[in-house]
């Protein structure tokens, strides 16, 4: 989490094919080029899809280049409400480390033993955390970990010495956020079944933590594009203005 660039065009095929049911739907896109938070929320809540529960994604646009290492963007954010669905978590840990992260919930922990069932293609989590000690271990899974964005890394407080800590934020729904080759970070921010007001906060936390990983030699405005979605819904681009971080 996902889909910034595809917002737009995502936006006129979804219209292009709509039926009876969403011409309210098309002609309301068609008002305006942006919208307050207030009225993306709206829109998205108005048209949920009835078949299933959908995520809330966002796609932020951010002002670096990419193709410099000292911009790229790395970090983690505690959102206020959680995303709305369940993580499942490895630590790589030994003694009263593994011990911490057990007794926090952590689905598994191991070393070697852990490392050989990743090594063997079976990688059944959403986060991976690391001690300091233990990347001697981890970083050969770095070719198979890396593409599934599962690296233990500093930056996404998921190599660290408080397991316990990474443990209970992983399983609350900390979200992890790195910019791609495009400089956009693409994020879920929570489920169409929590309240409006719970994803409005979650999407202001985010934009502060990520505010607060500016590289340094990132000139001018940081953030400069944020648009939403949700998982059957067209991209909606929120006006900058109306968001408070």
């Amino acid at each position: 989490f996902w889909k910034c660039q595809k917002h737009g065009n995502r936006g006129n095929r979804l219209m292009a094919k709509t039926s009876k049911k969403n011409k309210p739907l098309r002609e309301k896109l068609a008002e305006a080029a942006s919208y307050n938070l207030e009225e993306a929320l709206d829109i998205l809540f108005e048209h949920k899809s009835e078949k299933f529960t959908e995520s809330v994604d966002v796609s932020i646009n951010l002002g670096v280049d990419p193709s410099k290492s000292d911009q790229n963007v790395r970090g983690a954010s505690n959102l206020p409400h959680g995303t709305g669905r369940s993580y499942k978590v490895a630590v790589f840990a030994e003694g009263e480390e593994a011990k911490s992260a057990l007794e926090a919930g952590a689905d598994k922990v191991g070393m070697e033993d852990l490392a050989d069932e990743m090594k063997s293609g079976e990688i059944d989590y959403d986060v991976i955390v690391a001690t300091p000690d233990t990347m001697k271990v981890v970083s050969p899974l770095g070719q198979i970990l890396g593409p599934k964005g599962l690296m233990p890394n500093p930056k996404s407080e998921t190599v660290t010495k408080d397991v316990s800590g990474a443990v209970k934020n992983a399983k609350a729904g900390q979200v992890r956020f790195k910019s791609d080759k495009q400089g956009i970070v693409h994020c879920r921010i929570g489920q169409i079944t929590q309240s409006k007001e719970e994803i409005k906060n979650n999407l202001q936390y985010l934009l502060s933590d990520l505010k607060k990983s500016k590289p340094p030699s990132s000139k001018g405005v940081f953030i400069s594009k944020v648009s939403m979605s949700s998982t059957m819904g067209p991209g909606l681009e929120i006006d900058i203005s109306s968001l408070n971080f």
